[in-house]
């Protein structure tokens, strides 16, 4: 059986800093962090989905958690098709004038390429601690299945190797009945971890939580069930709390995933008020209990 990390989608979210979950003590960005990784050993950093880091801040956060951590990085949104704010952009490499955010595609050859090198320099330092699980590419809703976005989802994951890559999709298309078998071969044939996603079902934007492993590590991302999914606001579509029978049902599950696996990263979403950081504690609780072996963070 592979091991089972389990942690959160974010260290430094604002509902998670106003929470009252971090003591007073852990004052500082490096304090909170290191408090973190006392718990669990694993986080998503989602920062870098909304501005490329400094390798200085990257190593930082090496500094900050021990020998033994993981980091999954999301990838900047520019990457992976999503329309990003100009000001988001290293100011040498903004287009003068023109719309307010831009894609891929309305950058100079040369500017796109440069934000690649940027963005692997910033996972160098974590890289080269041996603390970088995978990137995860997380496309955008609208992204539906075709040759054109197959090649696109490659072409982008080439960009990361030898990195450990994961792939999350969010359009049905991915997920018919003649479609999926293609989909999850797709990437087991280039050796890209799927992301299993559990989140409220029923909506236009919702896709089936499929736990497969394609390749190491196994990734699911919790979500939670909000019936405001769709709401524009950031703390009705995730202000979710799973009950212990869900957990208890979910451990049995990941369980199974595990021994088809040598890793698997379980990561929490359902980030309003430290509710992530409590399911995540209590489902790591509950699989250490029945003997599955967890990094809860702890360290010798």
């Amino acid at each position: 059986m592979g091991e089972i990390k389990v942690g959160t989608s974010s260290w430094a979210d604002q509902m998670l800093l106003r929470s009252g979950w971090y003591p007073r003590s852990a004052n500082t960005p490096a304090r909170r962090l290191g408090f973190y990784a006392e718990r669990f050993g694993l986080v998503e950093v989602d920062t870098s989905y909304y501005a490329i880091p400094t390798p200085e801040t990257t190593a930082g956060w090496v500094a900050a958690t021990p020998p033994g951590f993981t980091f999954d990085v999301k990838a900047f949104s520019l990457f992976t098709g999503h329309p990003t704010p100009v000001a988001t952009l290293p100011r040498d490499l903004r287009p003068a004038g023109g719309p307010s955010r831009v894609r891929w595609r309305d950058l100079p050859a040369g500017a796109y390429d440069e934000l690649w090198v940027r963005f692997r320099a910033a996972l160098e330092p974590i890289a080269a601690a041996d603390r970088l699980g995978a990137v995860l590419l997380q496309f955008p809703p609208w992204l539906a299945r075709s040759a054109a976005a197959e090649r696109r989802i490659l072409a982008t994951a080439e960009r990361l190797r030898p990195w450990r890559v994961s792939v999350e999709l969010r359009h049905s298309s991915w997920f018919t009945d003649d479609a999926v078998l293609r989909t999850l071969d797709l990437l087991r044939e280039h050796d890209l971890s799927f992301v299993c996603v559990d989140m409220p079902q029923g909506f236009v934007s919702s896709v089936p939580p499929i736990l497969v492993a394609t390749a190491d590590p196994a990734v699911i991302r919790f979500h939670g069930h909000s019936a405001a999914w769709e709401s524009g606001d950031k703390q009705d579509r995730f202000r979710y709390a799973y009950g212990e029978d869900e957990l208890r049902r979910w451990s049995e599950l990941l369980r199974e995933l595990a021994d088809a696996s040598a890793g698997l990263h379980v990561l929490f979403n359902n980030c309003c008020d430290g509710q992530a950081q409590r399911d995540a504690a209590r489902l790591a609780e509950i699989l250490a209990d029945v003997g599955v072996p967890v990094d809860t963070g702890a360290r010798s």
